[in-house]
């Protein structure tokens, strides 16, 4: 596999039995992203089995079944390669169930493939509004995933078959919700497909001569290349945690922002704790260097496998390292919820790869979701479609940044009742710090953030550190003033004015 390339992430996404495993399964079995031995051995069973309706389906059925068996780095991806990209698949099944797994392969992907069925039926109720068409759409679009690839699938089984009419139509309703989501859907190429045929995936169909686009691989091939915030402190929220017996623990998980090294110190947040990281692997290769993008395994220095978790979060001892948020504000849209929401509200945020519950502490304003201007303070509650500014309190120790600042770790989905409820962006975050007292981290106006440093004061006992460092805090607004004014009472009353 040419190393030259430069390496995407795709999320397959659609309703359920739109053909997203067979699709998928057929681009890995002609692009030689298994080896030709196991795909054999697939076969063999799949006859056996009375699966051959779903041969590809059933490749990536396999391939879940041996990684849950073994341990492999790269879980849950497959790979292809196009003549431009090296492509890892993340695969996102179409369950209501799964949504929650589908938020955090989102929110890795630099595009997004839509499957749609074409079939009289199929495609009605995929776009349905109990459907999952839209809401995969519109998480897509929310958690960043701004290029898009539609295929209208299964045009073997349409009525005609192969129905330029039925693909116009799909075309046509699908631009027109796409576009209220935010998509511009004369960017988006709508590929007529037939996934288990191979209709259009690879190769261009005679069966389809009335399409002139392009194919499936060729759509892939025109992505845009993503850019990489390879300058960025190192983020690499964890997806899973292993013990490999005579490597010892490895955590996995996607670099996010920054880049990870063999021998760099690293700080895993929100706990804190530090290690060096002895080696780095993709795909089973050892790494100089991992990149943004990079889907990686990294072996670490003296830490239990017990000690991490998913959801966790390295990052560069020396370099803003993440830390533990005590609260934080973001703007939220609310997107499907039956009743209102008010303050004290205690639902689930998928962010990043952490699945934790948080209290919506405050709503502090009603904003207008295309303007973002202001519409009324501290409502009574928000409904469906309303957008607001609400501060949260995360109800066990969680890692989040600014949207501004570290874009993947700063947009979420509120989950309740078994449905995305609400998604949202991070405005400002107040941190912890493992001292116990806490930072902040605001965005200015701009939304850009400020560098944070670390200082520590020394010296000799009483030479004044105590008090130097209280003026500073005292005088520059770190500490809520009805505290300070407790201090300064107390203070008071026991003569200690030197000594807030």
């Amino acid at each position: 596999m040419g190393k030259e390339k430069t390496h995407i992430n795709i999320v397959v996404i659609g309703h359920v039995d739109s053909g997203k495993s067979t699709t998928t399964g057929h681009l890995i079995y002609k692009l030689g992203g298994i080896d030709k031995r196991v795909i054999e051995r697939f076969e063999k069973e799949a006859a056996e089995m009375n699966k051959r309706s779903f041969k590809y389906a059933w490749v990536l059925d396999k391939l879940k079944a041996e990684r849950e068996r073994g341990i492999t780095i790269d879980i849950a991806l497959w790979k292809f390669e196009t003549t431009k990209y090296y492509c890892t698949v993340i695969d996102a099944p179409g369950h209501r169930d799964f949504i929650k797994n589908m938020i955090t392969g989102t929110s890795q992907a630099d595009c997004a493939v839509l499957i749609i069925d074409s079939t009289t039926g199929g495609f009605e109720a995929g776009i349905s509004k109990d459907g999952q068409t839209r809401e995969h759409a519109l998480l897509a679009f929310t958690l960043g995933v701004k290029q898009m690839i539609c295929c209208c699938n299964k045009m073997d089984a349409t009525t005609p078959k192969y129905s330029k009419a039925r693909y116009d139509e799909i075309v046509k309703e699908v631009s027109s919700y796409l576009k209220k989501v935010g998509y511009n859907p004369d960017k988006i190429p709508f590929v007529p497909i037939s996934g288990f045929e191979g209709d259009n995936m690879i190769e261009r169909s005679t069966n389809l001569d009335w399409y002139k686009g392009p194919t499936l691989l060729d759509a892939l091939d025109q992505i845009n290349e993503p850019k990489r915030p390879s300058d960025k402190p190192l983020r690499l929220p964890l997806q899973d945690v292993y013990k490999i017996g005579g490597i010892g623990t490895v955590p996995v998980g996607r670099v996010e922002t920054g880049v990870l090294k063999p021998g760099m110190v690293v700080t895993f947040g929100p706990t804190g704790l530090t290690t060096e990281v002895k080696s780095v692997e993709m795909h089973h290769e050892a790494l100089q260097e991992a990149l943004p993008g990079d889907n990686v395994g990294f072996n670490v220095k003296n830490v239990a496998v017990k000690d991490l978790k998913r959801g966790f979060v390295a990052s560069n001892s020396k370099d803003d390292p993440a830390k533990e948020a005590a609260n934080f504000t973001s703007q939220v849209i609310i997107m499907n919820h039956p009743g209102q929401i008010g303050n004290g509200y205690a639902p689930v945020l998928d962010c990043h790869t952490s699945h934790i519950a948080v209290k919506f502490a405050e709503l502090v304003t009603k904003i207008d979701r295309r303007s973002g201007k202001e519409l009324e303070k501290e409502p009574k509650f928000l409904k469906n479609g309303d957008a607001g500014m609400v501060k949260m309190i995360p109800t066990k120790p969680m890692v989040v940044e600014t949207f501004s600042a570290y874009p993947p770790l700063g947009r979420f989905a509120v989950r309740d009742m078994r449905q995305t409820v609400a998604v949202g962006v991070i405005k400002s975050v107040e941190k912890k710090d493992p001292t116990g007292a806490k930072g902040h981290s605001f965005s200015d106006s701009m939304g850009k953030e400020k560098t944070r440093i670390n200082i520590v004061v020394i010296g000799h006992v009483d030479s004044g550190k105590s008090t130097t460092t209280g003026h500073l805090i005292y005088k520059l607004g770190g500490i809520d003033k009805r505290v300070i004014k407790r201090f300064e009472k107390e203070a008071a009353e026991r003569n200690h004015w030197r000594f807030w």
